[in-house]
């Protein structure tokens, strides 16, 4: 694809408006999709975002091509669609957008968690979807990021490097070709597998939420929530967490990641340890806890991210009883059936398949 590549942005929070600013300044022709028009009016009216950043990062007005709230026309000269939405809304957006792919467009998921771009593609598929279009899902978000306001972004860092696949892996290589010069931080995440159990926020977010939650209510989140909350007790806990997670991995023949890896390789902390590790981080200093539990690290990760893991382990044979009591609780402390809202596999349309009939699927398409 040329420079001139026609990104449409679905989704208008933090990292929606950061990407959709971002691109207007590179020079693409950008179009921002939100649901609720409430919430581009102002973008709409000013005609575009408004975007700072740190020193010498991109800065700003981004003028956008068109704001709307209609799916259809949002997606009707698109190439590239970029979807930056909480995964919680993935299956939304697949069945949204399903009457209106053509082919060969490119969805990419900003980020996937676990097992984006197989819910995403089965959602299709469930609509009777009959365009040749190409899913992937990025490991992480490119950007770290905030809107500032109505038709403002801020821009705090972009990532050197994050993982991208596509479902199937061997279309990665088109993806990566036509994300190219927007993003020539997107690298080849090897397949959906790897960008979805190398996901580390599974680990983190909902365990350390959970096992601090009595603080998190005393207080409204008022501590340091890497380093005060993750004590020898918690770090042990995320520990075992990770022991599953890489465990699930090995049973479908992936070499994930460990916390301690990627701690050494994202920041390059090092410890014996998770809990020295952590606390050896020093970005982690000075950042607040959620101010309630009522937040995404519980009411995302866990049914977008710790539901697949565990259900991964429960049919390949591996004993995944830390996720699951994370899961557990989660659940009595929402009230809610964490389960029954989750990317079960059944959801993923891979319940039936064997291990090796999975790794077929999401590396070369075949089912």
């Amino acid at each position: 694809m040329s420079e001139r590549t026609r990104y449409t942005v679905i989704g208008a929070g933090h990292g929606g408006k950061a990407m959709a600013a971002h691109l207007a300044l590179m020079g693409f022709p950008v179009t921002l999709y939100n649901r609720t028009p409430e919430n581009v009016a102002a973008v709409k009216t000013r005609g575009g975002i408004e975007l700072k950043s740190y020193e010498g990062g991109p800065h700003g007005f981004g003028r956008l091509g068109l704001v709307t709230s209609d799916v259809g026309e949002a997606l009707e000269e698109a190439q590239v669609i970029m979807v930056v939405v909480p995964s919680t809304a993935h299956a939304d957006i697949a069945r949204a957008t399903a009457p209106h792919l053509q082919d060969g467009q490119i969805v990419v998921l900003n980020p996937g968690r676990t097992g984006g771009a197989l819910e995403f593609v089965y959602v299709l598929h469930e609509c009777g979807c009959q365009a040749d279009v190409t899913v992937a899902e990025a490991e992480t978000l490119v950007y770290a990021s905030r809107s500032e306001g109505p038709a403002q972004a801020r821009i705090f860092r972009i990532k050197e490097a994050v993982g991208v696949a596509a479902l199937p892996a061997v279309r990665t290589p088109r993806v990566l070709e036509a994300l190219s010069t927007a993003y020539p931080q997107f690298i080849d995440g090897t397949s959906i597998l790897h960008t979805g159990l190398n996901n580390m926020g599974a680990i983190f977010h909902p365990a350390l939420t959970l096992l601090n939650a009595g603080r998190i209510e005393s207080t409204g989140g008022e501590f340091q929530f890497y380093i005060d909350g993750v004590t020898r007790s918690v770090a042990r806990v995320l520990e075992a967490l990770d022991r599953e997670r890489v465990t699930v991995a090995a049973a479908l023949g992936i070499r994930a990641r460990t916390a301690l890896e990627w701690l050494r390789m994202a920041y390059d902390a090092t410890g014996m340890d998770l809990h020295e590790a952590i606390h050896n981080q020093r970005g982690y200093y000075g950042i607040t806890a959620p101010g309630t539990l009522n937040h995404r690290y519980i009411t995302e990760d866990v049914p977008m991210s710790l539901v697949p893991i565990a259900a991964l382990g429960q049919r390949y044979g591996v004993r995944v009883r830390g996720v699951e009591s994370i899961i557990r609780l989660a659940c009595i402390v929402h009230r809610t059936d964490y389960w029954r809202r989750g990317r079960t596999l059944d959801k993923l349309g891979i319940e039936e398949l064997s291990v090796d009939e999975v790794v077929r699927y999401v590396m070369e398409g075949e089912l």
